[in-house]
């Protein structure tokens, strides 16, 4: 039996698809699911499907969508009966419990993947590498991509995205690592247009780019990155930023070591600069070069 949530909502055995069609049923589900093997309060699951305006029938609709959930799931061969459905949807005190596997839940296998994953960073790259590979090849779409989501539902999405990009940032990093630089810089390069305003793995893409010999690319996703922020947070990109757009227009040496964002970030804003190094072409960028910088650099340009 498998249960899927990190994409479409989809239970299945076998092949044979028993994913619940009606939308507040699926909804229930996908809650429970979130929280397998944890007792979700009937209070949450009020709130999750009606949010402030619950009916006055609310706690007896949501037992009348466990019964309906208990009889889709007596169908799944692996249950069998209406008995066992109870068995894996159980009531419990002031809730329901869903009890799931944790090879039957892709999000189990993600969470497990993860950790195994992080726990090789540094010691074994290649292997880190590989789980958190794993782990990333289980997502399907974005999550719960069928579902209509309540308030309770969103907060778990938003929390699940981050640990998505997290797990991503760091199967990259272990990656820049083991200098596979050209192989990442297509996979960034769309990561990037998915998330626009998100610095680190912008970082991620400027370092692969430049370490494949692609110094303009590099620099320019930085000005890219500056343009969407303004016009859409009017913010600027923060000062890491600043100083590895600095380093990559300088050919700073510290970005010559196989190492992420984070390493290049401590030792940029403090490395000596080599303004000999600095194409003509940019030469004189204002993009994050201090008073001093600016000084200098129009110096060497004449």
């Amino acid at each position: 039996m498998e249960f899927s949530v990190l994409g479409p909502l989809r239970v299945s055995e076998q092949g044979h698809d028993c994913t619940p069609t009606a939308p507040k049923q699926r909804q229930l589900l996908a809650l429970l699911l979130l929280n397998a093997n944890q007792v979700v309060p009937t209070s949450t699951c009020i709130d999750e499907l009606w949010e402030n305006s619950p009916p006055n029938s609310a706690l007896s609709t949501v037992q009348s969508y466990i019964l309906q959930l208990r009889k889709a799931l007596s169908t799944v061969p692996r249950i069998g009966s209406a008995q066992a459905a109870r068995g894996v949807l159980a009531t419990r005190d002031g809730g329901y419990l869903l009890i799931v596997r944790n090879d039957e839940l892709d999000l189990k296998r993600f969470a497990a993947l993860v950790r195994e994953g992080r726990a090789l960073l540094r010691a074994d790259d290649a292997a880190a590498s590989a789980a958190l590979g794993d782990a990333l090849s289980l997502w399907r779409g974005p999550a719960l991509s069928n579902v209509q989501g309540g308030p309770v539902l969103r907060a778990h999405v938003a929390g699940l995205d981050e640990e998505r990009v997290s797990a991503l940032e760091q199967r990259v990093d272990a990656d820049l690592r083991l200098g596979r630089y050209r192989d990442l810089n297509g996979e960034l390069s769309v990561i990037a247009a998915q998330y626009p305003t998100h610095e680190y793995l912008h970082a991620q893409l400027m370092l692969a780019l430049y370490r494949s010999g692609r110094r303009t690319q590099a620099l320019g996703v930085a000005q890219k990155l500056r343009q969407v922020m303004h016009d859409e947070l009017g913010l600027e990109p923060s000062p890491r930023i600043h100083d590895l757009y600095r380093a990559i227009l300088l050919c700073d040496p510290v970005l010559d070591a196989h190492d992420g964002p984070d390493t290049v970030f401590a030792r940029a804003g403090s490395a000596p600069v080599r303004l000999s190094d600095a194409g003509p072409a940019h030469r004189d960028s204002m993009f994050s070069a201090g008073p001093a910088d600016r000084s200098r650099l129009r110096q060497s340009k004449t």
